[in-house]
């Protein structure tokens, strides 16, 4: 081809790209199965106070807004929305994920990786409820189906569709981000639908959910079945401060953050109350709850069923464990829901009344077919290129810590640790809870969060860096923030993020709140 005819298709391709980027309403005629857009409009940049959203979205860049509802069965209704920048788009796609049992589009999130130049979509995984709200399941079975696992494949299936008549071309690169039942979502994807995405950051993921919400029944038996045995939100700080003063060293630096908490082995026994009891003490129903919800959920036959919370942040176990009073927890309210709406269709079913082995088989039966994703082989999101990276919070209180440890050991098992160490990688985070925030270094570049480095040293941009570049940071920065007087936040502390299993220990020397002074090493 000579050099004019070259400059000929180089201005035509020019020419179509634009077209295709200056007509957004036009979207609106994409006909497109078993969907219908309902808005396709330009947005100004600036502030967009739209339904769904916590508050206004602010300092937005001007993006062409899609809308659309997908009706994949008769008793489907799935929204969902694309947002696509007519300037500066990086060629990539971003998915987000929902959290709880869905019912709402994570704009905030939407919004973050819109300004760093991505094509983002979203859903609201085929209903509209608040997250612990599972009542819209009742007696809709391809509903379940829609959350489970549709809804989030479909509506990547009409985002990349949708950006492909916009901009005349296929997005480069996919990636998903997502975390709780999002990260079950990222799994979800990553067995079900492989090429859907060349990235996933999957955080603290409720895949295992059938057994999980199980388990449940057990838990909330052992805390609330017997009122001696409950463990008020009072004695939280008690529990932890015994906790740290056992293991906060553990990692070299006393700082109220447990750097291993499996390397932790702290007695509850030692709380027991000397004469009447207290706010600073535990009597021995309480000991034995505490432990119990240390050590995981046991079936009749002293098998555990799901794994138990670690040690080290007691006191963030108000809202997702004990509550302000029995049953009043989130765990309790998931696990009602979810047995009442989904599995039982009961709605005055209880779990204190709930014979523990015939919940597991009812929860198999009824939901781990459209729920869990706990299958290890990722061999054909392998082959397709695909990189996975798990992470979860050490201290998180909703879905315990170790279910992420053992899915990737099942993986490890499954397809031989050579070669997951080629497309997956697993992250513990100390001190975090559940999905961000906590007493630990939680903010590291999950959900566009900001690490103290600037936006672009973070667990996405190292999964980004894997599939475009070949592979990941070895660097990773997690940052503690905290409120400052004046403007925006401030950084308290940095710690370095170690692919599992290793851990971050304190060197020696140096300012222990800085991530330099600390080494990844094998414990």
């Amino acid at each position: 081809m000579n050099r004019i005819s070259y400059a000929f298709v180089l201005l035509s391709t020019l020419q179509a790209s634009l077209l295709f980027a200056a007509d957004c309403s036009g979207l609106k005629n994409l006909k497109l199965a078993d969907t219908t857009i309902i808005v396709a409009e330009s947005v100004a940049s600036g502030v967009l106070d739209i339904g769904g959203a916590e508050a206004p979205l602010r300092d937005l860049p001007a993006f062409c807004r899609v809308a659309g509802i997908m009706r994949p069965s008769n008793d489907s209704e799935i929204r969902f929305e694309v947002w696509l920048p007519p300037n500066g788009w990086n060629g990539r796609l971003l998915g987000s994920g929902n959290g709880g049992f869905a019912g709402s589009i994570y704009f905030e999130q939407m919004a973050g990786y819109l300004k760093r130049g991505f094509v983002v979509t979203g859903t609201d995984a085929g209903h509209r409820a608040d997250g612990t709200d599972a009542s819209w399941a009742y007696g809709h079975p391809e509903k379940v189906k829609d959350f489970g696992w549709r809804a989030i494949h479909l509506t990547t299936e009409r985002a990349k569709q949708i950006l492909a008549a916009y901009y005349g071309k296929a997005a480069d690169k996919s990636y998903f981000d997502a975390c709780s039942d999002g990260g079950r979502e990222a799994l979800m994807e990553a067995q079900r639908f492989p090429d859907d995405y060349d990235g996933i950051l999957a955080g603290a993921p409720a895949n295992a959910w059938s057994t999980m919400l199980a388990a449940g029944v057990g838990a909330l038996q052992s805390l609330t079945g017997e009122p001696k045995s409950y463990i008020s939100d009072l004695k939280l700080p008690a529990i932890q401060r015994a906790v740290l003063e056992a293991c906060d060293t553990l990692d070299g630096v006393k700082d109220g953050v447990i750097g291993n908490p499996a390397k932790c082995h702290f007695d509850p026994e030692v709380l027991a109350c000397k004469a009447e009891d207290g706010p600073d003490c535990l009597t021995q129903p309480q000991i034995d709850s505490l432990k119990s919800l240390y050590v995981g959920i046991k079936d009749p036959r002293g098998k555990v069923i799901f794994p138990g919370f670690s040690m080290g942040d007691e006191t963030g176990w108000k809202e997702w464990v004990v509550g302000e009073d029995p049953g009043a927890s989130l765990s309790a309210r998931f696990v009602q829901n979810y047995f009442r709406y989904i599995v039982t269709a009961n709605p005055k079913w209880s779990a204190l009344t709930a014979n523990l082995d015939e919940s597991l088989l009812q929860s198999k039966e009824k939901g781990a077919a459209d729920l869990d994703a706990t299958n290890p082989d990722l061999s054909r999101f392998a082959a397709h290129g695909g990189k996975l990276i798990l992470y979860h919070g050490w201290n998180d209180a909703a879905i315990s810590p170790a279910n992420s440890i053992a899915y990737f050991s099942h993986v490890e098992e499954a397809m031989g640790k050579e070669k997951v160490d080629t497309f997956a990688r697993l992250y513990m985070i100390p001190g975090m809870e559940h999905c961000s925030s906590g007493p630990g270094a939680s903010a590291f570049g999950q959900f566009g969060m900001q690490t103290v480095k600037g936006p672009r040293f973070g667990l996405f941009d190292s999964l980004e860096n894997w599939v475009e570049k070949g592979s990941p940071d070895e660097n990773i920065v997690a940052t503690k923030y905290g409120r400052g007087t004046n403007a925006g936040m401030t950084a308290v502390f940095t710690r370095p993020l170690c692919a599992y299993p290793r851990v971050a220990q304190y060197k020696g020397n140096g300012d222990t709140n800085d991530a330099a002074n600390y080494a990844c090493v094998t414990p």
